[in-house]
């Protein structure tokens, strides 16, 4: 007599309604799936990534807030007692009299900035997009300015707008115009480091826009052109709509930028004359390090603000694309 074994049952197991378990996406896995090897290899791979931020972004946010509420002086700093004080030191900043100006600046500053390098590199990209000779070469040229150091375009600039020997005065005066106390005088002095970031800032605009321009096909202006379209059509009707996600990574990027910018103010004007050209980036290192008896407290609480405004702006930026994403 034969005795027949049956094999275990390899019905799924269902739920309390009957239905079938839901298979999980083809070709999607969860890290808590994945072999024990590949779950490792991950974890490698994100540690330099995860120990970089925490080093050199977590750690110093952290140790900037922990200043603007504390009383920090040298003593303290080599104690290690500083005593905690809430919000003294925002209370601090904001009744100084230099906050309302400093802030003005700021505006200014980062809106006259972003307007003019965004204009600049946009036409720039439009014009070197036509593929005409030598047009590579060119822009390698326009590029020189982003590529520099900082403290080197700075003071080439400080040269530029002296007084007595700059380039800028010299040519005013061939043309029988006076001189202009471009760096000492408070009508001009913020108006030079505007000129000076907007040199700065519009290779990168350049190079961001010209590769979003890259991206539309060609085959858009031809039809275009066929309906009867001119250039100026074409460029409001096809370029300008269709460059609107690079426009705002480029304008978003830009805000950050030039929001922290300190280096070239305060190696044309250091925030003067009389504060004519201070900003927030430039008070909070003269809070933290440009006096005698140095505050620490307030000068960490004005770069709070500044991270403050930065995060309020990346996240209306995501919103903004979350909203365009569904819509």
């Amino acid at each position: 007599m034969k005795h027949t074994t049956q094999s275990p049952d390899r019905r799924p197991v269902r739920s309390r309604d009957g239905a079938a378990p839901a298979a999980p996406p083809p070709g999607r896995t969860t890290l808590r799936h994945r072999p024990a090897s590949q779950q490792w290899a991950a974890w490698a791979f994100l540690a330099p990534v995860t120990l970089y931020l925490a080093l050199f972004y977590a750690y110093p946010l952290y140790r900037n807030i922990d200043l603007s509420l504390r009383n920090y002086t040298v003593r303290s700093f080599v104690q290690g007692d500083a005593p905690f004080t809430g919000l003294k030191n925002y209370l601090t900043v904001f009744d100084d009299p230099t906050f309302a100006p400093a802030l003005l600046h700021t505006v200014v500053f980062t809106a006259v900035c972003l307007v003019f390098q965004y204009a600049i590199g946009l036409a720039l990209a439009v014009f070197f997009n036509q593929h005409f000779r030598l047009s590579a070469t060119l822009r390698a040229l326009f590029l020189v300015p982003w590529l520099l150091p900082l403290i080197v375009s700075a003071s080439t600039w400080s040269w530029m707008l002296n007084s007595d020997s700059g380039i800028v005065n010299a040519t005013l005066h061939a043309v029988g115009i006076g001189p202009v106390n471009w760096l000492t005088s408070p009508s001009w002095a913020l108006a030079s480091v505007i000129i000076a970031n907007i040199w700065i800032g519009v290779p990168f605009n350049l190079v961001v826009l010209y590769s979003g321009l890259q991206s539309i096909p060609t085959s858009l202006y031809e039809a275009a052109a066929l309906d009867g379209a001119n250039a100026w059509q074409r460029f409001w009707r096809i370029t300008f709509p269709l460059l609107r996600p690079v426009s705002a990574i480029t304008l978003l990027l830009g805000l950050v930028y030039t929001l922290k910018v300190f280096d070239i103010i305060w190696i044309m004007t250091k925030g003067g004359p009389a504060d004519s050209s201070t900003t927030f980036a430039t008070w909070s290192y003269q809070l933290g390090f440009g006096n005698l008896l140095p505050a620490f407290g307030p000068g960490a609480a004005v770069g709070n603000l500044l991270v403050v405004a930065a995060l309020v702006f990346g996240l209306v930026y995501v919103r903004v694309q979350r909203k365009q994403a569904l819509s």
